[in-house]
């Protein structure tokens, strides 16, 4: 097997990025192909209707129809881009914070947010979707998804596995380990690290010393590259060269996006305790969604009625929304038992028809 030498392995020595942050053109990007113009623009109108979904999910947190919502705000760029750089026979693993990617995939609002309001299961079928279960402990979802990608290896699948993790995720033992893993065995799988810098309240320079987190993919023998998160058309550039790569057998990839959490952790969190009102309004400047819309129309890629009509559309979603989650669920309290084991055991099946009785008495 040959060797890969250090200088194929590491990444770029500053993020890649195609547009800076007025929408001019900048050239930090090496040797990456720059996404056609439809697919640029088809990425601005899923960003459109993600800041709209993740403002309409917040608003009904505080309405009591979630219990919870971890925002994306700031990182749609990231968001959307993992969904884009996917062909449908690939699989996302995503994380709690990133509702906005399975938009973007294409599953419905109601089935995304039903983890989030307290539904049981998932609320959508990760087979039929190709999408796991949003996972809420950190980093256990790398492990599933190179588990899949080396199942996928071994049966002759032509597929890939994506997951997305948070900054703090990479301070997790399963995140070394499933990157030991998929480089030993060559799992087509692309680790995105969205390096949103704070874990919970902890900042990233508080979690890592390495110059940037794209660094540790090194250590284990691994392709990797960091890319300005906030840079729509440089995280698209770059998941598809890692989706490429991982494809054609040639081993896993890590990506770290820089990117910012412009909202607090979860509507439970109070951001103000742990970092400042400037701080963040230097993030907002850097509005992935700002950044795209000013690069298209300069290039002429972008007509103004056009961001009336995207702007339309995502005001059309976010009633969709309301309406979905202003119903009342209907929930069978017996589905409890549906999806614990593939043949139920003698006492789960008991546990079953005490539950039918008593709800029949």
């Amino acid at each position: 097997m040959a060797v890969l030498s250090s200088e194929t392995l590491l990444p770029s020595a500053a993020p890649v990025r195609f547009v800076a942050e007025d929408g001019s053109r900048a050239g930090e990007h090496g040797a990456y192909g720059e996404p056609a113009g439809e697919r640029l623009k088809e990425a601005y109108r899923l960003m459109v209707l993600g800041r709209r979904f993740d403002v309409q999910a917040t608003a009904l947190t505080k309405q009591g129809r979630l219990a919870v919502y971890p925002s994306s705000a700031g990182q749609e760029a990231c968001q959307v881009a993992a969904a884009l750089a996917l062909e449908t026979r690939d699989w996302l693993f995503p994380t709690y914070r990133d509702s906005v990617a399975l938009v973007a995939r294409g599953l419905k609002p109601g089935e995304v947010l039903t983890l989030l309001r307290g539904d049981a299961h998932c609320g959508y079928n990760p087979v039929e979707t190709r999408v796991a279960p949003q996972c809420t402990p950190l980093a256990t979802q790398t492990l599933h998804a190179v588990g899949l990608a080396h199942a996928m290896q071994r049966r002759g699948e032509d597929a890939v596995a994506l997951a997305l993790i948070g900054d703090g995720a990479t301070s997790e033992g399963d995140f070394h380990e499933a990157l030991n893993f998929a480089a030993v065995f060559k799992a087509p799988v692309v680790f995105f690290v969205q390096n949103n810098r704070f874990a919970i309240s902890v900042p990233f320079e508080k979690q890592s010393a390495a110059a940037a987190l794209a660094y540790k993919g090194i250590g284990y023998g691994m392709r990797s590259e960091q890319v300005d998160g906030n840079d729509a058309v440089a995280v698209l550039a770059v998941l598809d060269d890692a989706v490429k790569h991982a494809r054609e057998g040639k081993g896993p990839v890590l990506v770290e996006a820089h990117t910012y959490r412009i909202d607090a952790h979860t509507n439970a969190d109070d951001a103000t305790r742990y970092r400042d009102a400037e701080e963040v309004a230097k993030w907002r400047e850097a509005d992935p969604l700002k950044r795209l819309e000013t690069f298209l129309k300069s290039e002429n890629l972008l007509q103004d009625n056009e961001i009336d009509r995207f702007a339309a559309d995502a005001e059309v979603f976010a009633q969709s929304v309301r309406d979905t989650l202003n119903a009342e669920p209907e929930l069978d309290p017996l589905s409890l038992f549906d999806h614990v084991y593939a043949e139920p055991t003698r006492q789960l099946e008991a546990q079953r028809a005490a539950l039918e009785a008593e709800l029949e008495a």
